[in-house]
């Protein structure tokens, strides 16, 4: 892509958490890279990006509301992220964790930092007042200024629990996805997901005419299940991706056959799903009926390209590795360049 003019004005992403922040990162820089190349006399009309986060990964700890996508996504894109990490504030202190384990409160292998508390409170405080989450994100961002509009998938309370084989007695039980995720590290037996209130919830405000009203909606490297696959199953969501009139791109996170980050291959095989650029792209489906028109995948994979165009999904090869900002840049680009043809 080259020239600001080829760039569409009106943008939806749909993201999780630390891989869809940093593919943010770079269509950000994408976007006022070409509105700064342009000449004063050309200069574009600005160029709208909303996001809709997944909310299924929150939950309630010690009393408040933690919102890990909501909070990486406006963090990275507020220069506020602990970049070592990918999760979490810049500069964190862990006092307050500390002062909890002496008293032995649980769980003490999840620990809210200090500067990371303060929007937790602030968060709790407006939930409680009687707020919804968008609102209450909407205030959030007047401080970090992400430069893009950020929206929950849904107000409504959503939690997915992993089914998992526990390791200290050998039974099974279902455990948050935190637990799973931060506790285990993925690492012990799961049988199964599960996404409570999922299926009783509704859109935020907001995030269908996002969809209905988009030039391009662009799917990033995010978790296939409990990332993308918890935004398209809030009611409502899947039928305004088929039915708007933006083309919808996605970015392969699976990169010669397995993540680069996360836990996608053990929840894909969960699933069933082949862990593959080309199994996540049948899983995700061609548009109508499914939800991609195109799908980018890694050069590594450049040999699955014929099998996935032949679902009626176009695809090309090139490399996904986000290692800088420009490097991800380039990447959206790609991607936009392949529905604006």
């Amino acid at each position: 892509m080259s020239g600001s003019e080829a760039l569409p004005r009106r943008i939806t992403v749909l993201s999780g958490g630390v891989g869809g922040a940093r593919f943010l990162m770079g269509l950000r820089h994408l976007v006022e890279r070409e509105v700064d190349s342009a000449g004063a006399a050309t200069r574009p009309e600005p160029v709208e990006i909303t996001v809709i986060a997944n909310t299924a990964d929150d939950w309630w700890i010690h009393g408040l509301k933690v919102c890990p996508d909501l909070d990486t996504v406006m963090y990275t894109l507020g220069a506020g992220i602990d970049t070592e990490r990918g999760w979490g504030r810049t500069d964190e202190t862990w006092n307050c964790k500390s002062e909890l384990a002496a008293y032995a409160v649980e769980p003490t292998w999840f620990g809210l930092g200090d500067r990371d508390l303060a929007t937790h409170l602030v968060r709790t405080q407006m939930i409680d007042a009687g707020y919804r989450l968008s609102t209450v994100t909407e205030a959030l961002c007047r401080r970090w200024q992400p430069r893009v509009r950020l929206l929950p998938m849904s107000d409504d309370r959503i939690e997915t629990h992993v089914v998992i084989t526990d390791p200290s007695d050998g039974e099974r039980r279902a455990v948050h996805f935190q637990e799973y995720w931060v506790r285990h590290r993925a690492a012990v037996e799961a049988h199964g997901v599960a996404v409570i209130g999922l299926e009783e919830s509704t859109p935020a405000p907001g995030v269908l005419e996002a969809i209905e009203g988009a030039d391009v909606v662009i799917v990033p490297p995010s978790n296939p299940v409990v990332s993308i696959g918890t935004i398209l199953g809030v009611p409502g969501i899947r039928a305004a991706l088929a039915s708007t009139t933006a083309r919808v791109v996605g970015v392969s996170g699976i990169i010669g056959g397995d993540h680069v980050h996360g836990m996608a291959r053990q929840l894909l095989q969960l699933q069933g799903v082949e862990v593959s650029a080309a199994g996540v792209a049948q899983h995700y489906g061609a548009r109508p009926d499914g939800l991609l028109d195109a799908w980018l995948i890694d050069s590594a994979d450049a040999d699955l390209v014929p099998r996935i165009s032949a679902t009626g999904i176009a695809c090309e090869a090139r490399p996904l590795l986000m290692t800088d900002v420009e490097a991800t840049a380039d990447i959206a680009a790609a991607a936009l360049a392949m529905v604006s043809q």
